[in-house]
């Protein structure tokens, strides 16, 4: 096994915690006002969860082709081709907005949901780079880049909303501003090499391998101990974080009255949440073990999600954001390192771009069934399944134990 002392490693992580944060940035604008587009554009109300749901469906539907492109060819490639069309996704957005087009909004979310899915996977490239006792830990600090768009968000997209209607000129406004963060998250990531692929084989391996490396299928994987409760975990924690998530604009500015530039305090306090003690988390899931912390972010969630029925105010509604995406951070780094530490390199990215797929999808049909819930029957629809969505796997996670160690379930 090859030594990490002559390798970038803490260089290649800086740099892709900075990519992130763009991307968060961005991602931030889309979970806040993707929805409202949609509605101010076509005034449809029943539509509430519709830009959501596109968001997250385009970002499910280009994981595992991204997943399995970054084992064939590398990370930095495949990063720096979703964050090009995460450019070209806000160019779209802010055409449409302006110019009352419909098609071109969703077309526009589409090319974002797919550029945040793809940068989401740069947590791949960051279990490359760490061995298992500590890879928890790598993982956590590349997704802490993602706390500084928590920052950059508000700080400029808050400022552009102060005071005026969400007319499609401001929208527009709003949409190349995010353009800007995928500008810089492109060109930050073009920085990294040797690609992380490349130095988790010389750490694993002592070589690099080449693209002919022989993968194990997908259904194989599946199989692995500790995969099955990963999985779940992967998914239900992030397709109901994001359906939330993306919801919350609905729920603050129209159920519950407060200005519009509120929502981007509370999507901020969230974001901070899901990074803000994130390398914390990642040496908390290193020591007291993967099913502990997936269980446990599971269940800070499902708490999380049930007090959105008496929450309301800004201030309380951002705690509670925040301890959603605490829960979020706890359970999903758990997950990731779980999911890593039962492949190789040359087959995480599929089995990360696949998990990716199943929770997007999930994610997307919860923001859609949850935007016409609550436009239905009110915030406890959302409150009440979303909790039961993420109760329920925490107690089988629990139930089912520890999996086998990850020496036993390596290929040869």
């Amino acid at each position: 096994m090859a030594s990490a002392q002559h390798l970038p490693i803490k260089r290649n992580t800086g740099l892709l915690a900075g990519s992130l944060a763009m991307n968060s940035a961005t991602l931030q604008l889309a979970a806040a006002v993707a929805s409202l587009t949609l509605v101010r554009v076509l005034d449809v109300e029943g539509l509430l969860g519709l830009g959501p749901a596109i968001v997250l469906a385009s970002g499910a539907l280009a994981a595992l082709p991204a997943g399995l492109l970054m084992d064939r060819f590398g990370r930095v490639p495949v990063l720096a081709a979703g964050f090009g069309a995460g450019i070209a996704g806000c160019a779209l957005a802010a055409l449409g907005s302006v110019r009352g087009w419909p098609t071109a909004i969703l077309a526009g979310l589409a090319l974002v949901g797919a550029a945040s899915a793809t940068g989401l996977l740069a947590r791949t490239a960051a279990s490359d780079m760490y061995p298992p006792e500590r890879r928890a830990r790598g993982i956590a600090l590349v997704l802490f880049g993602s706390v500084f768009g928590a920052i950059l968000g508000p700080a400029v997209f808050s400022p552009l909303l102060s005071g005026k209607d969400l007319t499609g000129d401001v929208l527009g406004t709003l949409w190349l501003a995010a353009g800007g963060f995928m500008v810089a998250a492109l060109a930050i990531v073009c920085f990294v090499r040797p690609d992380p692929k490349r130095i988790g084989e010389l750490l694993e391996h002592g070589e690099a391998r080449d693209r002919d490396s022989q993968a194990a299928p997908l259904g194989t994987l599946l199989r692995r101990p500790g995969v099955a409760p990963a999985l779940v975990a992967a998914l239900a924690s992030f397709a109901v974080m994001v359906a939330v998530m993306t919801l919350t604009g609905a729920i603050v500015v129209d159920h519950h009255h407060h200005g519009a530039d509120s929502v981007f305090f509370i999507i901020g306090a969230h974001v901070v949440g899901m990074f803000g003690l994130i390398i914390v988390v990642g040496d908390l899931v290193d020591r007291i073990g993967r099913t502990q912390a997936l269980a446990g972010g599971l269940l800070l969630m499902a708490l999380s999600v049930i007090s959105l029925l008496w929450v309301q105010s800004v201030v309380l509604s951002a705690i509670v954001l925040f301890a959603l995406g605490l829960g979020w951070n706890v359970s999903y780094v758990a997950a990731t390192a779980v999911l890593a530490d039962r492949t190789e390199p040359w087959e995480r990215g599929k089995l990360l771009g696949f998990t990716d797929l199943l929770a997007g999808l999930t994610g997307a049909g919860l923001a859609l069934a949850g935007g016409l819930a609550l436009t239905a029957l009110g915030v406890a629809a959302l409150a009440i399944g979303g909790a039961a969505l993420v109760a329920a796997p925490a107690l089988w996670i629990l139930r089912a134990g520890a999996p086998a160690p990850v020496a036993s379930v390596h290929t040869p």
